[in-house]
């Protein structure tokens, strides 16, 4: 899934960009106001992490002017404070949840999950079967055939989406879109590469191949593949 963080601190966006991709989250970075309604106007977002403290442009402002453009891209505000009526306002300005710092990153992973789970994608469940592959979306763990298949947290990301995905004929395009932030080269194979590395693991365990290749259209997660 790919996320906004919205932040003026680099030491700050740093450190949670960091977090956040080591959760195998995608994560592009907007160092202030202009910046974010730019990059939320111009990408589709599965989630946005908006600090309310920003130069300019502050993020009730923000906020406004996203929903004022008509996306619903859920957003959780962060801020140091804790008044009320700072909460009431961030709420009102159209954000869908509000996180007072210091916070523990803990808390911020569940409510990110919270709020994707009631967003504009489909309900995730704690466990996701398709045939003989099982994922726990909890604790990222991936069975093949009861057997587990470790996963690096890239791989685990772009099987997350083709399972979310599943049957589809998901484009290259679409993959680099939702699992890649904007520091990916579009026009590099690394997409590619990381379906073969995945396909490998998950074939390892001896059950036919889960994800095929559509010449010219890109890839497809089989749903009928046998259950063991």
């Amino acid at each position: 899934m790919r996320v906004l963080l919205v932040e003026d601190e680099p030491a700050a966006a740093h450190v949670l960009a960091k977090g956040l991709r080591e959760q195998t989250y995608a994560v592009d970075v907007a160092g202030d106001g202009d910046a974010a309604i730019f990059q939320v106007g111009t990408t589709d977002y599965d989630a946005v992490i908006l600090d309310v403290m920003l130069p300019a442009r502050d993020g009730f402002a923000v906020c406004r002017t996203i929903r004022e453009s008509g996306s619903a891209v859920p957003i959780l505000m962060l801020t140091a404070r804790d008044a009320v009526e700072a909460r009431i306002e961030g709420l009102d300005a159209g954000a869908d949840d509000y996180l007072v710092k210091p916070f523990d990153f803990g808390e911020l992973l569940a409510r990110l999950r919270a709020l994707v789970r009631r967003g504009r994608q489909p309900l995730l469940p704690e466990r996701m079967m398709v045939g003989p592959l099982s994922i726990d979306t909890r604790s990222r763990h991936v069975r093949v055939r009861d057997v587990e298949v470790p996963l690096t947290a890239k791989e685990y990301a772009l099987l997350e989406y083709l399972v979310r995905r599943a049957g589809d004929v998901v484009s290259r395009a679409d993959i680099s879109e939702h699992v890649w932030d904007d520091h990916h080269d579009p026009l590099s194979n690394v997409v590619d590469v990381y379906v073969q590395r995945l396909r490998r693991k998950l074939d390892r365990i001896g059950s036919d191949s889960l994800i095929r290749t559509r010449r010219g259209e890109g890839y497809q997660l089989v749903v009928g593949a046998p259950a063991p």
